[in-house]
């Protein structure tokens, strides 16, 4: 009896599920008489703005690498369609995130680079305490921020 009670309840169920993919026909625009009305077309994504944001390349370094707690020298290349960028501000910011299990607060550090020639920018700044940083340099042009490019950096 048991057996005959799973038999028909998976035949109603393979049933259901015939019976609602062939359905589907009815349900379409042809089949309401909407076939000659064309499809609306997806909204268009805005196009990014033409800015020289996606083309700027930037390397980055540490003197000593890896960086050591207190005083270091950091390094930065930025070049833009192959050539170097001349005319930029640079900076790095340092941030190690919050550790609440350790009651301690996010940390950050910005230290701004000068450019030494060739799309090369240095600076010496400090790294507070040995463990995992991520540095994001920030590349500026007249104000605006024209990239970014951001690198794990462990302090030892």
């Amino acid at each position: 009896m048991k057996l005959m009670g799973v038999t028909i309840g998976i035949a109603v169920l393979v049933g259901l599920i015939a019976a609602g993919c062939g359905r589907g026909t009815q349900n379409d625009a042809s089949s309401q008489g909407m076939a000659s009305m064309p499809a609306a077309a997806p909204p268009a994504a805005a196009a990014p703005p033409m800015t020289s944001m996606q083309a700027i390349d930037v390397t980055f370094k540490t003197e000593p690498d890896p960086p050591k707690v207190g005083e270091n020298t950091f390094e930065a290349m930025v070049m833009a369609g192959g050539q170097p960028v001349t005319d930029g501000g640079v900076s790095v910011e340092f941030v190690m995130p919050a550790m609440p299990s350790m009651n301690m607060p996010e940390m950050r550090n910005t230290v701004a680079l000068k450019h030494d020639g060739s799309g090369r920018y240095r600076g010496i700044g400090t790294v507070a305490m040995a463990g995992a940083w991520e540095a994001t340099v920030k590349v500026t042009r007249s104000g605006q921020e024209i990239g970014s490019r951001k690198f794990p950096v462990t302090a030892k």
